[in-house]
């Protein structure tokens, strides 16, 4: 049987779907290749999986359309489904709110409906670390309170966290969702922390930093990720009525993914003037809205279940970030 991913031209879907293909299995990709950033980047991406041959199908598909998922799937066969496409971004969730209403969340109801009727053996889904807000204890468990989200990306996140609760206790569909920390590497996005700071250093143009650099992520570069995403679709969560990882007593569970280790934006940047061999401008700026100071994953209850351990530090993945970015866009 074969695996559906949706969003299998992102920058965490194309990673995910490398893995999947290079361990034998079968992938259907699912991407509606949309313009929120350019689409020949997702291209190139896809362009690198052409070596799996047969192994490997693409529909140029949005996934928030019910009637044109049912043409495209109905006649097609898979057993698990692993669910990364996505509107991704905090910031531009403030100037298009549409876009995440009908991605993230009639999007999400979509491929929960393929899941129950299909009767898959397990579907995981990408959430975020953005669900926290400005959680007050750290290090964030999934076990926190996340009923206070601060931008609409977050709201819809937590949404799709509990629409995945329902499905799970109604129609026992085996679940896990994955909060995601600050997620960087070779193939990101334009929009991302990593890309655009590296982009204005090799152009000699300033870093916008804002909170006036008083910021910690838990960076986790993407083959950690990947780690995680490919441990948490081998084991689903039983129906055993147990308490899972976030406290459902249904087939689903809440994990995060980080390098458990928050690292200061200022080092961050460091790191990329070392590996570009230039210093960066900086324009300290304040807090933007929907942003929060400081991310931080407890990784207890993924490390207890599934046996995850990211392995990868900023040291060693900003280096590679900064020359994959110099070799692929010629600078």
């Amino acid at each position: 049987m074969s695996i559906l991913l949706t969003g299998g031209a992102g920058f965490i879907g194309a990673a995910t779907a490398e893995r999947l293909l290079e361990r034998g299995e079968r992938v259907i990709v699912i991407d509606s290749f949309n313009d929120y950033y350019p689409v020949q980047l997702k291209r190139d991406r896809i362009a690198r999986l052409a070596r799996f041959g047969e192994a490997l199908s693409v529909h140029e598909l949005d996934f928030s359309d019910a009637a044109a998922v049912e043409a495209v799937l109905g006649a097609i066969d898979f057993d698990r489904i692993v669910h990364l496409g996505a509107q991704a971004g905090v910031r531009y969730s403030l100037d298009n709110p549409l876009a995440y209403a009908a991605s993230n969340l009639t999007g999400h109801l979509v491929v929960l409906e393929l899941a129950r009727h299909r009767r898959v053996r397990h579907m995981v889904y990408a959430s975020s670390s953005s669900v926290y807000g400005n959680n007050a204890r750290v290090p964030f468990s999934v076990e926190d309170s996340v009923d206070h989200p601060i931008s609409l990306y977050a709201a819809t996140k937590r949404a799709d966290e509990l629409i995945a609760e329902t499905y799970a206790h109604l129609y026992r569909t085996p679940l896990t969702g994955l909060r995601f920390f600050t997620v960087y590497g070779p193939w990101s996005r334009p929009d991302m922390m990593t890309w655009k700071c590296t982009e204005a250093v090799l152009a000699g143009r300033p870093i916008q930093v804002f909170n006036h650099g008083e910021m910690h992520r838990d960076f986790t570069f993407i083959d950690d990720i990947v780690a995680g995403v490919t441990a948490a679709l081998d084991h689903p969560p039983s129906d055993d009525g147990a308490p899972k990882a976030g406290g459902s007593a249904a087939p689903h569970a809440l994990y995060n993914i980080g390098n458990n280790r928050p690292e200061p934006l200022m080092r961050l940047i460091g790191l990329i003037e070392e590996a570009c061999g230039r210093k960066a401008a900086i324009d300290f700026l304040p807090m933007q809205p929907g942003d929060v100071a400081r991310t931080y994953a407890d990784i207890g209850a993924i490390q207890r279940d599934l046996g995850y351990t990211p392995t990868t530090p900023i040291d060693v993945g900003i280096p590679a970030f900064v020359e994959w970015f110099r070799d692929y866009t010629g600078r």
